[in-house]
């Protein structure tokens, strides 16, 4: 080989070696300067008296979600967690337990942390699909099952027993949960909730909460009517997976009795409240109706539940706060305390 093919061949070996060293000094530094996911994280504690307002970081939401915690009546001890969903706007506004009813209160002699998360407008506190323009990242299924309960048993420094409660939107909510993990909550209290999402009127309830009141699309929820995964996340459906679950279900009949007639017209007078209560009325009762449906199911699989079938009420609070104590020995006995 002449001198000159020689010089060429050491100098495309030597231009190909430079070569590969750039690339790999370009990847080595583009993994380098690429920032690992946050974990999730309480980020921030405020305490007020025993009231706790956390600052929680969801890596799969990438924000920090509010969570109130209510301390035990001797905080010198352990407790149990008592997860309390609220309602319709997520406990931001006025429909939540501490706005509405006596729970704090009631439950401040009891030995339990009372969890309070707030956030979840409309959002049923499930897994979306994909973002929503008007009610953003929504992968709460995720916080509640994955990332909060070990951040809370670390900071409280709980017991490790969980229970769930929710009403409405969130009585669907709390189902959804359970089945989702069984076992992570030892008992679940659903108070006037839809436990069938998937078939028409199911879905026509779940659409109604979340994009007329509360401005979502359930096609970035569950995708559109046909999608499986509406089935995939109906409670009805999937009951099998409630087994082993204490359970307390409650429902009305939608019957108005004179204190709902005054609240609905004292909230709103004239025309909207009128309108107000008509809508209380056929609320309840379509829950109604899905509740005895939950009640067929599980009684087909021999699941045992608590259920309080009241022969009037429509949908509203003073009837959750009731069946929050009717529970209690339920929800009691899923902490490991008595009642």
């Amino acid at each position: 080989m002449k001198l000159s093919a020689l010089s060429r061949t050491a100098a495309l070996r030597t231009t190909v070696v430079a070569l590969a060293a750039m690339l790999s000094a370009s990847l080595l530094g583009a993994t380098a300067s690429a920032e690992p996911q946050k974990p999730s994280a309480v980020t921030s504690i405020t305490k007020e008296g025993r009231t706790w307002h956390l600052k929680v970081y969801s890596a799969s939401m990438n924000t920090e979600i509010p969570v109130d915690v209510q301390r035990p009546a001797d905080e010198g001890k352990s407790a149990p967690n008592l997860y309390m969903l609220n309602g319709l706007d997520g406990g931001i506004g006025t429909a939540s337990w501490q706005a509405q009813t006596d729970a704090m209160q009631w439950l401040a002699d009891k030995q339990v942390n009372v969890i309070s998360p707030i956030g979840g407008r409309g959002s049923y506190y499930t897994d979306w699909q994909k973002p929503d323009p008007a009610l953003g990242v929504n992968k709460w299924k995720t916080f509640f099952t994955e990332e909060l309960p070990p951040l809370l048993d670390q900071t409280l420094q709980s017991t490790g027993r969980n229970a769930l409660a929710g009403l409405s939107t969130s009585g669907t909510s709390v189902l959804q949960l359970a089945e989702a993990k069984p076992g992570l909550w030892k008992s679940v209290a659903a108070y006037s909730g839809c436990a069938q999402i998937a078939d028409p009127a199911g879905q026509q309830f779940v659409k109604l909460a979340t994009e007329t009141w509360a401005g979502g699309n359930t096609e970035n929820m569950y995708g559109p009517s046909n999608d499986p995964q509406w089935a995939a996340n109906d409670p009805v459906i999937n009951a099998e997976k409630l087994r082993g679950t204490l359970l307390y279900v409650s429902s009305g009949s939608g019957i108005p009795m004179l204190d709902d007639v005054k609240y609905y017209l004292g909230s709103a007078p004239g025309p909207t409240g009128v309108a107000n209560l008509g809508l209380g009325v056929i609320i309840e009762a379509a829950v109604n109706g899905c509740t005895a449906n939950l009640k067929n199911k599980l009684d087909s699989l021999n699941i045992p539940a608590t259920y309080q079938f009241n022969p009037v009420g429509t949908h509203y609070w003073p009837y959750w706060e009731e069946a929050l104590h009717k529970s209690w020995p339920l929800l009691a006995q899923g902490m490991g305390l008595t009642a």
